[in-house]
């Protein structure tokens, strides 16, 4: 049995030891309940730390909270305003903004990446063409200020000056007028506004705007389809309400999603060989990724309707 295996077993047996009998969870999950191992795996207590824990977001989240908390106490006050965090994850809206930031975050990251190779390139031709311009001059004698005297403060002070302003870099420098490299200047600081501000920057916004609206779509299409009908059956909240038991009644005991999940760890961890004719044909369909064993537009309920409707 794999480390992975062995741990959402366990994890399956904590959530459900309290609504499911012992003897039933131990065969649903493929144990032996007289075979329980009680011996120390340090392989998968590593395991356990290093390949679930310490990526589990929601866990490395508590233990920033713990810190923050920590600091808050024994170096500064100050520290309990990260706890303010909190806030924002306890509203699924809110929580969602912060989701649109990583929901494209491949495509975000090779946007800014071309926005270095961009600006790096202005900062070359400033470097070569424009270095006097970035030349602010002293006062009471004090030595000039250089912007520009090596590429690597060119580029830093372009990306941290010239992105930031909302003009581009020309807003940043001297004006032009009357210089003889007056026109190329003025070309240069027009043509970084357009390519940097306009089009990169419009780009990363749109990414996250794009993101937001999709993520709050699908959580309202996901929250209004399982409000509108039964997740299994696909059959409408109104055909049950006018059923005695009703729709809640229909989704948490008749379909209820766990009992399918139950049935199919069932079935992956049951001998083959021993498979009734119904649990053969839904493992083949399970493996073929099939699922058409999901009893679409039929029920008990919605087979006896009459009857129900009568009695």
């Amino acid at each position: 049995m794999t480390y992975w295996d062995k741990f959402v077993r366990r994890k399956t047996r904590e959530k459900f030891k309290d609504q499911v009998d012992e003897e039933v969870l131990s065969s649903v999950l493929g144990e032996e309940k007289s075979s329980a191992d009680t011996s120390f795996d340090y392989r998968y207590t590593c395991w356990l730390w290093i390949g679930v824990i310490m990526t589990n977001a929601q866990f490395l989240y508590r233990v920033f909270y713990l810190l923050c908390s920590a600091c808050g106490v024994f170096i500064s006050p100050f520290f309990y305003a990260f706890h303010l965090i909190d806030v924002v994850l306890s509203f699924p809206m809110l929580k969602a903004i912060l989701q649109s930031v990583t929901h494209n975050l491949q495509q975000l990251i090779l946007t800014i990446m071309m926005m270095l190779v961009v600006v790096y390139l202005y900062a070359v031709l400033a470097f070569n063409f424009f270095r006097k311009f970035y030349v602010q001059e002293g006062e009471d004698g004090e030595e000039p200020d250089r912007k520009c005297h090596n590429m690597l403060t060119c580029f830093i002070y372009h990306f941290y000056a010239g992105v930031r302003a909302g003009g581009g870099i020309g807003d940043e420098l001297e004006p032009p007028y009357g210089d003889e490299l007056e026109y190329p200047r003025m070309f240069y600081d027009i043509s970084f506004f357009l390519f940097v501000i306009i089009i990169l920057l419009a780009i990363m916004q749109g990414l996250i705007i794009d993101a937001f609206g999709e993520l709050r779509d699908q959580q309202e299409s996901a929250t209004e389809k399982l409000e509108s009908s039964c997740f299994i059956c696909d059959i409408g909240k109104e055909t049950f309400d006018r059923m005695p038991r009703g729709f809640e009644i229909h989704v948490t005991k008749e379909h209820n999603f766990a009992n399918y999940l139950f049935f199919l760890q069932h079935l992956v961890n049951k001998d083959e060989t021993e498979y009734t004719g119904q649990e053969t044909y839904v493992r083949e369909k399970y493996d073929n990724r099939d699922w058409d064993f999901f009893p679409v537009g039929e029920c008990f309920v919605k087979q006896y309707e009459d009857q129900l409707l009568q009695s």
